[in-house]
């Protein structure tokens, strides 16, 4: 059998085909207001439809189930001082780097896990994707997670219930918003972990998930591919050092919440309490990422 190379007709032919399904997905989901309207723009409608291999019935459920949630969960308003003891260590933080195609970089180092509590992982993990996608590049809707497994343990590792749910936040409420996950130098017992993990996540999502060894040339020209390693971090083969400290980055994320309260159109106050808060703190530990 002979495979035909898609003519340039063929592409505006599935162009217009998809341009059509988002005038008809914003005509099912109804007139919107406020945040909602400001949510629904262009990238956020094909996202969805993206999701849902552009079935438009299927997006709309999607999408509604979204609106509603943040309706009442209201991602655009966690603060940082709401969060910040999660990230005392270090162990998610949004890197001051990117990816070769631009994408912004969210570094993972689950082996500094330092609470259990499920609710506040989960916060502190959507007020970093809410920062990270307000900090996309234009034209960018995707970002790259790199997980550092230096540390990790079972003992430390979050419970399957909590690794699920997480998993299914980010899946139907953050759809096609990671370009890829790196898992890097996981040791052999975190397969025990990721067999069970694994069932939970949706397939197109397992599509991008690389498995990156240091001893194995192979899988770390994934990291060549997509990173340039005068920028990476010598923790995944660059050639950088990765530093966190608490307290500079706390000061950052002050900044991007005057930012994001300017966006949504937020009462000033929530910023005023951060800046307060931040200001009137003993000084954090300091760490590095």
């Amino acid at each position: 059998m002979f495979w035909r190379k898609a003519s340039h007709s063929d592409k505006e032919t599935e162009s217009a085909e998809k341009d059509a399904k988002m005038r008809e997905l914003r005509a099912t989901i109804g007139a919107l207001t406020g945040r909602s309207l400001k949510f629904c723009n262009d990238a956020c409608i094909r996202l969805y439809l993206e999701a849902r291999n552009w079935d438009v019935e299927q997006a709309k459920k999607m999408l509604e189930e979204t609106l509603k949630w943040r309706s009442t969960y209201k991602p655009e308003e966690i603060r940082w001082h709401e969060v910040a003891h999660e990230g005392e260590t270090g162990k998610a933080s949004i890197s001051n780097f990117h990816d070769r195609q631009g994408r912004t970089v969210l570094i993972m180092r689950p082996g500094k896990q330092n609470t259990s509590s499920a609710e506040g992982q989960a916060r502190h993990l959507v007020y970093l994707m809410e920062k990270a996608i307000m900090n996309l590049p234009e034209g960018q809707e995707q970002m790259t997670w790199l997980v550092d497994f230096n540390g990790w343990s079972l003992r430390k590792s979050v419970p399957i219930k909590t690794a699920r749910d997480i998993t299914y936040l980010l899946q139907n409420h953050y759809p096609e918003r990671l370009a890829l996950v790196v898992l890097y130098s996981p040791p052999g017992i975190f397969e025990t972990f990721w067999k069970i993990v694994k069932y939970f996540v949706d397939p197109k999502t397992f599509q991008k998930i690389r498995f990156v060894y240091p001893n194995n040339q192979d899988s770390m020209e994934v990291m060549k591919t997509f990173f340039d390693s005068e920028n990476l971090p010598r923790e995944f083969g660059g050639k950088t050092t990765l530093i966190y400290d608490h307290e500079e980055f706390s000061r950052l994320m002050t900044q991007e919440d005057v930012k994001t309260a300017k966006f949504w159109g937020f009462d000033d106050v929530h910023c005023h309490d951060a800046k307060d808060h931040l200001s009137n703190a003993e000084p954090e530990p300091v760490c590095i990422a």
